[in-house]
């Protein structure tokens, strides 16, 4: 395999869990948000790929990078990045942040503690809000609630996929200090249901989620943009509902992602939500 593009899994931005580019973002933002997802996509599956050795991975994180920088037109996905920064005269730096934290997917398996966590979605969750403000032309001060949420989309996707990450990839992303609070061992996410201690540490770690929600729930007021504001409240109105069945239901055993229709009535929520926080906006 030589090429990012060969080790690609097939899915889009409509496979993700959280609206990626929605039909909310104005047209003019969503062709440079779709390049940056397609790019970030590819070196995802390169890192998450199954068969493919870890060194070799890291050549191709290092050849989507050496595309992105212009060092080479190796990778399409890279060359359409590039040119979709140059338009905005935007920086590289948050597509680059991201390669570091798929290059720590291939290498580091597990995570010490929670600030170990937050410390690998400061690069694998962060960034991805601050591209989409920073193409909005947003000021950085809305950073501080945007990492909020992207950190808690990020362990809401860890939750939900313990045992697929487990089995598949050999990554635990549930911090080794939590298993031992509840007496429970990484091996556990490989059986049919979760023991009471697996359960206990999953349970924590979406209580916790809750505190960066709570975080982020300002956003949507302090963004500018209307229509992103509206995809904010919706993505948090989403997340809030993902991160309660996670402190009720059992990842390894019951459903813990939405279905359409779910996905439909929580969105008219979110929106109803946005639109009444941008009213008292106004007034403000």
């Amino acid at each position: 395999m030589t090429t990012a593009s060969e080790a690609s899994s097939g899915k889009t931005h409509r496979d993700e869990n959280f609206p990626v580019a929605s039909w909310l973002i104005h047209p003019r933002h969503r062709p440079a948000i779709l390049a940056f997802y397609r790019f970030v996509r590819a070196a995802d599956d390169v890192a998450d790929h199954a068969t493919l050795a870890p060194a070799a991975k890291l050549a191709l994180l290092d050849r989507l990078e050496a595309t992105l920088t212009g060092q080479s037109d190796g990778e399409p996905a890279g060359v359409a990045l590039r040119e979709a920064l140059a338009a905005r005269g935007l920086a590289p730096r948050h597509v680059q942040d991201l390669l570091t934290a798929f290059r720590m997917d291939v290498t580091k398996l597990s995570y010490a503690d929670w600030d170990d966590l937050m410390g690998y979605c400061r690069y694998s969750a962060m960034p991805v809000g601050r591209f989409v403000l920073d193409v909005h032309g947003e000021p950085h001060s809305t950073w501080v609630a945007s990492d909020a949420l992207c950190a808690a989309l990020q362990v809401i996707n860890h939750l939900q996929d313990c045992a697929a990450d487990y089995r598949n990839l050999h990554r635990v992303y549930i911090p080794r200090d939590a298993l031992a609070a509840g007496d429970s061992t990484p091996g556990e996410l490989g059986l049919p249901a979760a023991s009471a201690g697996l359960l206990s540490a999953i349970r924590g770690l979406a209580r916790r989620t809750d505190d960066l929600l709570r975080q982020a729930a300002p956003l949507p007021i302090q963004v500018g943009d209307t229509r992103l504001a509206l995809e904010c409240a919706v993505i948090i109105r989403l997340a809030r509902k993902l991160n309660a069945w996670l402190q009720k239901r059992d990842p390894l055993r019951q459903r813990v992602h939405l279905r359409p229709v779910g996905i439909v009535g929580l969105t008219l929520f979110g929106l109803l939500e946005g639109a009444l926080g941008r009213r008292g906006r106004g007034r403000s």
